[in-house]
């Protein structure tokens, strides 16, 4: 998509010290260690963790603050001494709750902490402990972070207090617990019957930890004891992000579930993805709407299916679908492409400023023309792209059930220029991989088929259904325009050799307080369809688009 413009110590270098039976924090390769131990202040600035002081201290924090907070805080967890830990952070009462579960609630004990060279005011760390429930134990390791920051109040160093200090898995609202898991495992399997792991496969681990969450109680298995995190409560109607297992102190015994994963298309996509820092992509079938791959080059967060994102221009599929539908467009028929356009106060520009005179709209949706779009606003009812969303594609519903948590996209109604923007893929519009790759199948297939992960005939669930099809007319003009700029357009270079039987569309979508934009691609190739993401990437022929491609191409 284009521009949118708004007029807007002591020093010891071998063991650790050992004082009372307690091994001294390992910081920066065996330094300041002993620091707290002995009596030295907390953060180096002559004063202990919470006292008040007389002025705000200000500028970027020294080496030796950043050295002495870090260990400070470091030493106390280790000992064990909770308040004096959470007293070193700038959030004494969230850390003091975490630290408190961490021993009461996780079990875990004998904890040896050691860190790391700080990289500016980051500290990383490793952890080394046990965890303990009712005569078994097992041995945990991790690594972590931690920053330094000046606390508001008095400018003292600090470390920020976050969940993901104490282990990175932790978000805001989450908790460690160590017992008989509430779920018990399961054995995910490939379509043919192969075992999914996310050793074999690493974007798979939040897909499995989803079907362990929703399908546990009923294939069969029995609970194990696990040291696991548990998700905060979502919000009313969200839904939960699936507990994860940490480690398993005994087994349990594993159902079974079987997926509509393909482990060739698998491991492609995980192949592909694993070339960019933040890339995301999913495959599925039009005909049925299995999904066959989905990978993340990101493993924290299942941005394919979770992920909430402006799509861009790949947006413009459902808009040109909404402007053939009223007539406000045609796909051979001549349709102004200005140099910019305005619109409720804002004036919106193509991608360097380009303009295509007497061009048709084909002409303008393959070269990805924002003001093609912008000019068809005042002719639209605030709710229209909203209902078109809804109606025909299925999206913006919160109703889809793949069989592990999704995002079905979101739509809303807006007005002015929210809403004029919303036709190219900003505004309030949002959209995963799984959501646009769902857009290209519908058009594929001429229906909207909800995507789903695992059969609805496993747990006799509902799949969401569309209200209504395009129109013989309109289906055939969107085929013929993605099909166009497959062929000639912005999605040409990816998709060179994949025709004829082939649509694609382009996308780039600008976010706040972010130097380039996030590059997307969404296209179909025979019975087969997929989107992705690359944030942060660019234009979404040059980065998404090459990973579609090679995955519509690995699929036949």
């Amino acid at each position: 998509m284009g521009k949118r413009r708004r007029v807007a110590e002591r020093r010891r270098t071998r063991r650790p010290a050992v004082l009372g039976g307690v091994a001294a924090v390992v910081v920066a390769g065996g330094a300041f260690g002993a620091y707290s131990l002995y009596g030295g202040t907390a953060a180096g600035d002559g004063t202990s963790p919470g006292t008040a002081h007389t002025r705000v201290r200000t500028g970027p924090l020294t080496a030796k603050e950043i050295r002495t907070a870090s260990t400070a805080f470091l030493a106390a967890w280790q000992q064990g001494d909770v308040a004096k830990a959470a007293a070193a952070t700038d959030d004494a009462t969230a850390a003091r709750t975490a630290l408190t579960g961490y021993a009461e609630d996780a079990r875990i004990t004998g904890v040896e902490l050691t860190g790391g060279a700080p990289s500016g005011a980051d500290v990383p760390f490793t952890v080394k402990a046990s965890v303990a429930y009712r005569g078994t134990a097992k041995p945990l390791a991790y690594s972590s972070e931690l920053t330094v920051v000046r606390r508001p109040e008095d400018g003292a160093a600090r470390v920020g207090w976050k969940p993901s200090v104490l282990h990175p898995d932790l978000r805001d609202g989450d908790r460690l617990v160590t017992g008989a898991s509430g779920t018990p495992p399961v054995t995910a399997l490939d379509r043919d019957g192969g075992e999914l792991t996310a050793a074999r496969y690493p974007s798979l681990g939040t897909v499995l930890d989803g079907l362990r969450e929703k399908y546990g109680k009923t294939a069969g298995g029995k609970a194990g004891i696990e040291l696991r995190v548990v998700r905060k409560a979502a919000k009313k109607g969200g839904r939960k992000t699936p507990d994860k297992t940490l480690l398993t102190l005994t087994e349990g015994r594993a159902g079974k579930v079987t997926t509509t994963l393909s482990p060739a298309l698998q491991a492609e996509a995980e192949r592909l993805v694993a070339a960019e820092s933040r890339a995301s992509v999913v495959l599925l079938r039009p005909s049925t709407g299995e999904i066959l791959a989905v990978a993340n080059s990101s493993h924290g967060f299942n941005t394919a299916f979770q992920g909430s994102l402006a799509p861009g221009s790949t947006m413009k599929v459902i808009t040109a679908s909404l402007l053939f539908d009223k007539h406000l467009a045609s796909a051979d028929k001549p349709h102004p492409c200005p140099k910019t356009s305005t619109y409720g106060g804002w004036k919106f520009h193509n991608d360097d400023d380009f303009e295509i005179r007497n061009g048709t709209f084909k002409a303008s949706f393959a070269r990805s023309c924002n003001t093609a779009f912008i000019t068809q606003a005042k002719k639209l009812g605030n709710d229209d792209l909203t209902k078109q969303a809804q109606q025909v594609f299925g999206l913006s519903r919160n109703n889809w059930s793949i069989g592990v948590p999704s995002f079905d996209g979101s739509v809303p109604v807006q007005s002015a220029a929210p809403m004029a923007a919303s036709l190219m893929g900003q505004g309030g519009v949002r959209m995963n991989p799984l959501n646009m790759a769902s857009v290209a199948a519908t058009v594929k297939s001429g229906s909207f088929h909800q995507p789903y992960l695992v059969s609805p005939d496993v747990d006799h669930r509902t799949l969401a259904t569309a209200s209504r099809t395009l129109s013989a007319s309109t289906l055939a003009q969107l085929r013929e325009v993605m099909q166009y700029t497959a062929a000639a357009g912005t999605a040409a270079e990816a998709m060179s050799g994949l025709g004829p039987d082939y649509g694609a569309k382009t996308g780039s979508a600008e976010v706040d307080h972010q130097k380039e934009p996030n590059g997307w691609f969404t296209a179909w190739k025979g019975d087969l369809a997929g989107a992705g993401v690359v944030q942060q990437g660019g234009h979404g022929g040059d980065t998404a688009g090459p990973i579609v491609a090679a995955l519509l191409k690995a699929g036949g």
